[in-house]
């Protein structure tokens, strides 16, 4: 698969696909319902990818730790207690896990490149091991996606902490929900736009 077919592959599958059976199944099975049918594509995207090559795609992962963990807040005590804003505080433990993954020496955003060059080509994350330790470009380019989705991610979860503060539930819950798959969407088609920038300053 071509980069640029494969990256909007990787977007349909971990946005696209994902919001539109969340907004098909709201009506019916309410949100806690339509969080879980929102990770089927997810599930089946790694499924596939691991009985092909044996691999998790770790943006996947990433996103489906976000509808699980905003499923189990949403149908905890936790949930109750935190009224409107229980299940935006997800995406900003993720945003921030984003953030402290920067005090170490691969950030977050490392594993998620790592993971996408696997998939390509057995053996590559190797070759990839071998780039992040020679390569300061490579590292800091890491280190600013890393902050980017860090940021962004943060960002989203306080706008979405506005929207439960200040409009009524139902209208909130659809905003917020496009916010989080504008977001996600938005970071997705920049480090697309990133990398393709990266690999052409360095050939």
């Amino acid at each position: 698969m071509i980069p640029s077919a494969r990256y909007t592959f990787a977007f349909v599958v971990n946005v696209a696909l994902p919001a539109a059976a969340y907004w098909i199944a709201l009506p019916s099975l309410g949100m806690p319902g339509a969080l879980a049918v929102s990770a089927i594509p997810l599930l089946a995207w790694m499924g596939l990818d691991f009985l092909r090559f044996r691999h998790v795609d770790a943006l996947s992962a990433i996103v489906l730790a976000g509808i699980v963990m905003s499923t189990l807040v949403l149908v905890s005590g936790a949930g109750q207690w935190l009224g409107e804003a229980r299940e935006p505080l997800v995406s900003g433990i993720i945003g921030a896990l984003f953030l402290l993954s920067l005090c170490v020496e691969r950030p977050l955003v490392f594993y998620l490149a790592r993971s996408t060059l696997a998939r390509e080509q057995s053996r590559r994350e190797r070759e990839f091991d071998v780039m992040w330790e020679n390569r300061p470009a490579l590292r800091k380019s890491i280190r600013l996606m890393t902050a980017v989705w860090g940021v962004g991610l943060v960002g989203e979860n306080l706008v979405r902490l506005g929207i439960a503060a200040c409009v009524d539930a139902q209208n909130g819950h659809r905003l917020s929900t496009v916010v989080r798959y504008a977001t996600y969407g938005g970071l997705t088609l920049w480090s697309i736009a990133y990398r393709r920038r990266y690999i052409r300053q360095q050939a």
